[in-house]
């Protein structure tokens, strides 16, 4: 009877840490869920800045094409000017 107890005792031990053991992988595997899908938003919101850019750069590079816009951005962003003329720049 004291062999039955002590077999007995050992199985529950042995399933004690096959369920102890399954419950850190479970909680594991869960972090690692989380983090993935935190950075998989993370990395489409990027693609979406990034595509939001590239629609930006793309209508600015159509729009570089036709000489009066590019004068009037080159105007704009570099300061420049025609030869004898002056320019006054007024800053809010």
């Amino acid at each position: 009877m004291g062999s039955g107890k002590l077999t007995k005792k050992i199985w529950q031990i042995a399933m004690g840490v096959v369920i102890v053991y399954t419950a850190v992988l479970t909680v594991r595997n869960l972090f690692t869920v989380i983090t993935v899908k935190h950075r998989m938003s993370r990395l489409e919101e990027q693609g979406e800045q990034f595509q939001a850019r590239i629609t930006e750069d793309s209508t600015m590079l159509e729009r570089l094409k036709y000489d009066e816009y590019l004068e009037q951005y080159a105007r704009e962003r570099f300061h420049m000017q025609r030869p004898n003329e002056h320019i006054y720049i007024i800053e809010d």
